[in-house]
């Protein structure tokens, strides 16, 4: 037998511990499915759309209701003859300004895939750069006119926009400002918290008409996911009660996260039959030592690929840490952060963010397992503190990978004098 053969021992059918397995339903959020569904109510109607704003971590469902509840409205839809539903979905990670927003959505209704009714099918996608504002903007005002009816724009991981965020502004008020027949609603979708917050006045007021917030997932509603899971995933001989209350156990004190929860789980099973093909007795058992053991490796790494989506200034934050940890200056306070995030973000040519956005950004950096807060007590009162969570090197080998933009080698050299890396 050659070394690559059908493993029919563990799994039955793994893949529905995958992230991008979709489940006939969303589990445990009967509550939140019927708030985000009266929150779409108005287009059933026949009414202009309310624009939606979905706060929560990674991983909660906020995406997996968004999808479940189109898919119900546009079949729903189809009852009525004076309803046309359309909807367009794009994933703005690596998207940092209202352009590059703008000219994919175009691009998003010029893709013949996607079927919606009524665009001219012939028209061109358009490049990323090089067009002038205002005509970007007719472009995407045709695309709204030819698709007609009411159009439901998700717009998720909207946080990764910045700063730049015209386009958060001109899409609530295109109908009004262009004077179009269709009824346009905004679904943002955010693992950020604090990103409402840096929003301007205007955009707030026109963009968070409904506002729906997912929280993480107890360690009970975890565990009742994972059990329907590892009904399908695992063959009947595999006893996987045990393993699934720790992996449930593990994600809830972290995140929440049921994506984390089926990560522990899936990778358990591979430890699993990994350890059940080298037995020679060919007995099988997924226990708590191979949970413990996936966990651990889980958490390593949601750790480098939460660094990989962080956004620029968060970057540039956890690049201002990796150089105080360079000098063994570490942990430091805020203001000493902030003062030398200035500088780094000035030599990479970027505008330095406030203060106040600083302490988000460390807030969620620390929420995420890459660095930790430590309070440190004064006699003028309590101080935070931050300093890595994770090995120097692990962050300059993933921004050398992702991020090459940034000036990352000065840091990384003077880490490797000092032999910290």
């Amino acid at each position: 037998m050659g070394r690559f053969r059908r493993e029919s021992h563990v799994f039955r059918t793994r893949d529905v511990l995958r992230e991008d397995y979709q489940p006939e339903s969303l589990e445990e959020r009967g509550e939140k499915l019927d708030e985000y569904a009266t929150a779409l109510q108005p287009i059933i109607d026949g009414n202009q759309p309310d624009n939606i704003f979905l706060y929560g971590p990674t991983g909660v469902g906020k995406t997996a209701a968004t999808h479940q509840l189109l898919t119900e409205l546009r079949q729903d839809a189809q009852a009525y003859d004076d309803i046309d539903v359309q909807l367009v979905e794009l994933n703005c990670t690596g998207l940092t300004s209202s352009y590059q927003v703008a000219s994919n959505l175009v691009n998003e209704f010029r893709n013949p895939d996607h079927q919606l009714t009524s665009v001219e099918v012939d028209r061109e996608p358009i490049p990323e750069t090089g067009y002038p504002q205002k005509r970007l903007m007719r472009e995407l005002r045709k695309d709204l006119e030819s698709v007609g009816g009411t159009i439901a724009i998700v717009l998720d991981e909207i946080d990764h926009i910045g700063s730049d965020d015209d386009i958060l502004y001109e899409l609530p008020r295109a109908r009004k400002t262009y004077d179009l027949d269709a009824k346009l609603g905004i679904i943002g979708i955010s693992n950020d918290y604090s990103f409402r917050d840096q929003l301007g006045a205007r955009v707030i007021d026109t963009l968070c008409e409904e506002e729906i917030t997912f929280p993480p997932y107890d360690a009970t509603q975890l565990t009742a996911i994972l059990e329907k899971r590892a009904e399908q995933a695992f063959h009947d001989d595999v006893e996987t009660t045990a393993a699934v209350r720790l992996a449930a156990a593990y994600a809830a004190r972290d995140r929440g996260s049921a994506r984390q929860a089926l990560d522990i789980l899936r990778k358990a099973g591979d430890l699993a039959k990994r350890e059940a093909s080298e037995n020679t007795g060919g007995e099988i058992a997924l226990d708590e030592a191979h949970v413990e053991e996936a966990n651990q490796l889980v958490e390593q790494q949601q750790v480098l690929e939460g660094i990989r989506s962080l956004t620029q200034h968060a970057k540039l934050t956890l690049l201002t840490m990796c150089a105080i940890e360079a000098r063994e200056e570490s942990p430091e306070r805020t203001r000493v952060i902030h003062d030398e995030y200035q500088q780094v973000a000035l030599a990479n040519g970027y505008d330095p963010l406030k203060r106040r956005r600083i302490h988000d950004h460390l807030s969620n950096l620390d929420l995420n397992g890459i660095l930790s807060q430590v309070d440190v007590s004064t006699g003028r009162g309590n101080k935070n503190y931050y300093e890595l969570d994770i090995s120097l090197e692990s962050v300059f080998q993933v921004f050398e990978e992702t991020a090459s933009e940034l000036e990352v080698q000065p840091i990384r050299e003077n880490a490797e004098r000092k032999g910290l890396v």
